[in-house]
């Protein structure tokens, strides 16, 4: 078969998204903090986007566009703004910068800035932290460590993961601390042999001060060194609690209480106590350290009952209420002053400035309906509790409302929503279906509350196992299998019935 290149055409159809309408998709996604910032990161890099101020609202009595904002696309320069706008002497735009004058002659400002300077925005910095290594570095700065052990230290430090255990063994430290003093003596020309390397006596002893650092528990190698650490630490009498994490750790993470009882020489009560006193420690100490910046909800979406009815409001308040700038709109009617260089840049931000405005008058609209209908058939749930919750899907609310399945997608991805029963996610409200006796739809997260609920009041002595809680369910009317139990109960983190069994 010869190989070659050749040409041909080819006629067909095919989609193309318009890169606006990634844009309005990207908005419809982003929750209120995003969209706040996405929102003042535009009325810096687009000068034909106004901010409406409170005296602006009172005035037109409605925040938004006005009747000039009619821009379209098309060639460059192609907007409607024939009609000149008269402006009376004492007007305070007579007042302002020649926003023309600045354009025309390629932004070369000269004058007093103090306006300017007196206006600038600047974003607030957040704080963070240091974390775990940032924070046992500062305590061991507070020893009074040789040169030598301050290295070792470092190489201790480096391999302590954020949980807060010790990553690999003593010997891979060493190993590998050897080997860059070996390189090192190598650089610097010296003799190999005579290199004083680090002992295993050295590690040893670095690991005990590591170990005696804050959060107890920090530089462990496994969860019952970890245990047995800060049990250390404890003021409470813990002598048997200890002997347990040191003799019968496998025999305390199954249970055998009376097993680990019967070897010790007590009861099993006594040791379940002291097996309660181990579950109170931090099995991940360095999350106490953590670096992770805390992750703050601000509501989308608010409802209230109000005279019996739930209401629904856009948590928008915050947001920065947008207009097309009048003092550019002017500027930008006498197209003959201008290059087509001028003219196009002036198209392609009008017509942005514009679409941006559309975008969120369209996100609202569609958040308000989608949660419309959200309250709508969740009202036994905000009027009776979780229980009542009935199963929802996102195909199901597209199908009423009449847009695409991926729009509901994006309008309830990490949005929140401010109810009476508390702050939740928008996606709490949907989940798959369980059928009863009578015909009728559960949710499955109403599933899991009965569940919880039956696991809750049980007898500590006698707990459900996973077939009496379907016995349970069935004498409700609700069908459902045992092993449908036990993926609930798993997601619940909810032990089983011999685990949870106590003496």
């Amino acid at each position: 078969m010869k190989t070659g290149l050749s040409q041909s055409l080819r006629l067909g159809q095919e989609m193309k998204i318009n890169p606006r309408l990634y844009q309005a998709m990207d908005m419809l996604t982003m929750p209120l903090l995003d969209l706040q910032q996405h929102l003042k990161q535009e009325l810096l890099v687009n000068p034909f986007l106004d901010l409406v101020e409170e005296e602006d609202e009172d005035e037109t009595g409605e925040a938004g566009t006005t009747d000039e904002e009619t821009p379209v696309e098309g060639e460059a320069f192609e907007v409607p703004l024939d009609a000149a706008v008269p402006v009376a002497e004492n007007d305070p735009r007579q007042q302002e910068t020649d926003w023309e004058e600045i354009l025309l002659n390629g932004f070369d400002v000269s004058g007093p800035r103090e306006d300017y300077e007196e206006r600038e925005y600047s974003e607030p910095a957040g704080i963070t932290r240091g974390g775990l290594e940032s924070d046992l570095r500062d305590q061991l700065a507070l020893l009074q460590l040789t040169p030598r052990q301050q290295v070792l230290a470092e190489e201790f430090i480096g391999d302590i993961n954020d949980d807060g255990y010790l990553a690999c063994g003593l010997d891979e430290i060493l190993r590998g601390i050897n080997a860059e003093v070996r390189r090192s003596a190598e650089a610097a020309g010296r003799d190999t042999e005579s290199v004083p390397y680090f002992t295993m006596a050295e590690a040893e002893e670095m690991l005990a001060i590591i170990q005696g650092l804050d959060p107890a528990g920090v530089g462990a190698r496994d969860l019952r060194e970890c245990l047995l650490l800060q049990l250390r630490e404890t003021t409470a009498d813990a002598t048997l609690a200890r002997r347990i994490l040191a003799e019968h750790f496998d025999e305390l993470i199954a249970h055998r209480w009376a097993e680990i009882a019967r070897r010790i020489g007590t009861t099993a009560a006594e040791v379940q106590q002291a097996a309660d006193q181990i579950a109170r420690l931090n099995p991940k100490p360095g999350f106490a350290k953590s670096a992770s910046l805390d992750s703050y909800v601000i509501p989308d979406l608010v409802v209230e009952k109000v005279d019996g009815q739930y209401l629904v409001f856009l948590n928008d308040t915050n947001i920065p209420r947008l207009r097309l700038s009048r003092v550019y709109q002017e500027m930008a009617r006498d197209r003959k002053k201008f290059t087509p260089e001028h003219k196009e840049f002036i198209a392609s931000k009008l017509n942005a400035a514009q679409w941006l405005i559309q975008a969120i008058e369209q996100r609202r609209h569609t958040m308000l309906k989608v949660m419309h209908f959200i309250v709508d058939r969740q009202r036994d749930y905000f009027e009776k509790g979780v229980q009542y919750l009935k199963p929802l899907t996102l195909r199901e609310v597209a199908d009423v409302i009449g847009m695409h399945e991926s729009t509901v997608s994006r309008v309830t991805s990490d949005k929140y929503v401010q109810t009476p029963r508390g702050v939740l996610p928008l996606k709490f409200f949907f989940s798959s279906g369980i059928a009863t006796a009578d015909g009728e739809d559960v949710s499955a997260r109403g599933i899991k509350d009965k569940i919880e609920k039956l696991v809750k009041d049980e007898d500590p002595k006698d707990p459900l196992t996973d077939q009496a809680i379907v016995e349970i369910l069935e004498r409700e009317g609700i069908r459902i299998a045992r092993r449908t139990v036990a993926k609930y109960r798993d997601q619940l983190h909810v032990l089983s019935a011999r685990m949870r069994r106590r003496v």
